[in-house]
């Protein structure tokens, strides 16, 4: 009988993997949709686009499911059960379905950089072999977001390329499946590597890529000799005919102050000596305005591109969060932690004109069908995307007034 129990949970775990699989070739093979019914149209933005002009998208796309629960357990043993709880969320919130709303939304603003986190790769092995050392990292991969992205983009006619990713986390935990013939619990091990990624169109020429992990490092599980290492991606890219910005992309940590401050700390070093203007995006966990690390920012010239915005009824910009299952009929959004920050040195000009930014997955009609049997509606992401349309003027520009 538990041997039965045992088949019976198993094969809940694997086809809930093989409806996710499903799903995939369910979209990838739907027609593509490029403008939802509640979105508005791309001349909103007022900008003319001249050559100083630079459309930036900032998103953390979102792993799909609370991997807190998993990092916050009090009690190791407990870390099967939960992690098989997170893979569960995870099935259900079905990247491949959200894979197709970002890409809608990047056909729609056409953004010339674009940054991304939460850029996961999920692998899976069973049976498990995290309690005898773990000698055989999962390797069989059940999703790749970066190529379901891609794939997406492709499908509509856009040229995106990668220019940069950065490997933050990569951690293999043993997931409870069920019991055996015996009684005995049995387990599989589930595999996620997250990036960070730059993303630059087409007629965006790029150069100078740095992929770095901060030396400050959170260890939520020493015991298991488990740290979440955390980087930046960081390119020169040239928006023709010959402005050239640093761009750079990162995701700082969550859980712990102290290791998230040190991380801004060694980003704002890392770029002080640079004498481009700096385009800086990411998840940076901090809540403007009052964040610590949002404040060292600001104490290091940077510009929220959000307080110079001149797009009307944006209101306060939040960004974060929806449930973690994606499901929540109420934009619950509390916090502004996702940026856009610009620093610009350069003599003889305004650090920066006016910006038109929007947010982007925090109305009801920027929902899509799970693609699942549930039928039911989900956010793109946990977190909104920002998008920027900004005037950053290089040396020997002309400045901008000070209204701007």
């Amino acid at each position: 009988m538990n041997g039965q129990i045992g088949s019976a949970r198993r094969a809940c775990i694997v086809s809930a993997a093989g409806a996710l699989l499903f799903a995939l070739l369910t979209v990838a093979c739907s027609e593509d949709r490029v403008t939802g019914p509640t979105q508005t149209p791309v001349s909103s933005f007022s900008l003319d686009h001249g050559t100083d002009v630079v459309t930036v998208m900032n998103h953390n796309i979102y792993v799909g499911a609370n991997v807190d629960r998993v990092i916050d357990a009090e009690d190791p043993s407990d870390i099967p059960i939960l992690v098989a709880l997170t893979f569960q969320e995870l099935v259900s919130t079905n990247f491949p379905a959200r894979a197709q709303a970002i890409a809608d939304e990047i056909a729609r603003r056409q953004p010339h950089l674009v940054g991304l986190q939460e850029v996961s790769l999920i692998r899976y092995q069973s049976p498990s072999d995290f309690f005898v050392g773990n000698p055989v990292p999962a390797t069989d991969v059940l999703l790749n977001y970066l190529s379901i992205l891609e794939a997406a983009l492709a499908a509509r006619g856009l040229d995106y390329q990668v220019a940069g990713a950065i490997q933050n986390a990569d951690v293999e935990l043993p997931m409870f499946v069920g019991f055996g013939g015996s009684g005995e619990p049995l387990f599989d091990d589930v595999r996620l590597t997250d990036f960070d990624v730059v993303l630059v169109r087409g007629d965006v020429d790029y150069s100078n890529v740095a992929e770095v992990n901060y030396q400050a490092q959170y260890a939520p599980f020493p015991e298991f000799g488990i740290i979440i290492p955390r980087g930046y991606v960081a390119i020169d890219a040239t928006i023709k005919p010959n402005h050239t910005y640093r761009f750079v992309n990162t995701h700082l940590e969550s859980d712990d102050q102290d290791v998230k401050e040190s991380q801004a700390a060694e980003l704002i070093a890392a770029l002080e000596s640079e004498r481009k203007p700096v385009i800086l995006v990411g998840d940076l966990n901090t809540p403007a305005p009052d964040g610590a690390v949002y404040q060292m920012f600001l104490g290091a010239d940077y510009i929220d591109a959000w307080t110079r915005n001149h797009e009307k009824d944006e209101g306060d910009g939040l960004t974060n969060g929806h449930d973690s299952d994606l499901r929540n009929t109420e934009v619950n959004f509390t916090k502004r932690i996702d940026f856009i920050l610009v620093r610009n040195r350069n003599r003889g000009t305004s650090p920066m004109g006016p910006a038109f930014a929007t947010v982007w997955g925090d109305e009801l009609g920027d929902r899509v069908p799970s693609g699942l049997p549930d039928g039911d509606l989900i956010w793109p992401s946990d977190h909104a995307a920002v998008i920027a349309e900004m005037r950053i003027p290089i040396l020997g520009a002309p400045a901008y007034a000070a209204q701007d």
